[in-house]
Order: C-alpha cells, then sequence, then structure tokens
C-alpha cells in the first residue's frame, strides 16, 4: 500500500477506471458476437440493429482511450462487410 495519501487515492481511481474499461469492452464483444450471430443465420434486418449499437460502442471505445482507431476501423469493416454479403448472397 502507498504510504501517501494521494497515492493512496491515485491506485482508487485507478481500480475503478479499469473495472469500468472491464465492463465496457465485455459489453463490446457482447455487441459485435450479436452481429456476428446474426449474419450467420443470413437475417439482414436482424443484423441492423446490432451493427448500430455495435458501431456505436466501438466509436464510444475510441472516444474513451480504450481501442486504437485502427482497431475499431478494422472491426468496423468487418462487421458491415458481413452484413453487405447477407445482401449479396442468394438466398438459398
Amino acid at each position: 500500500m502507498a504510504n501517501i495519501k494521494q497515492q493512496a487515492k491515485r491506485i482508487g481511481q485507478d481500480a475503478k477506471r479499469r473495472q469500468a474499461n472491464v465492463i465496457f469492452k465485455s459489453s463490446l464483444k457482447t455487441a459485435i458476437k450479436k452481429v456476428e450471430a446474426a449474419a450467420s443465420n443470413q437475417d439482414v434486418e436482424a443484423a441492423k440493429a446490432p451493427l448500430s449499437t455495435a458501431f456505436k460502442k466501438l466509436d464510444k471505445a475510441v472516444s474513451k482511450g480504450i481501442h486504437h482507431k485502427n482497431y475499431v476501423n478494422r472491426t468496423k469493416a468487418r462487421l458491415q462487410k458481413l452484413v453487405n454479403d447477407i445482401n449479396s448472397s442468394p438466398a438459398a
């Protein structure tokens, strides 16, 4: 434990922030999985709502500094491609 009062406070703040980031990352992963699940079911309409949610969460992750902008852009492009491929593929 820190001997300096300010450093003890800083340790507590860091722990709170770390926990918040863990929760946010978990919700982001869940949103991405929902898009992938809807895309694997070949359901365009069911994929659009979670896609919008995932995009919002990804953008928020960049603004909060949780993820790098290139990771977010790559993930958004991959998810959008999944949804677009549902549109272009013939229904079997």
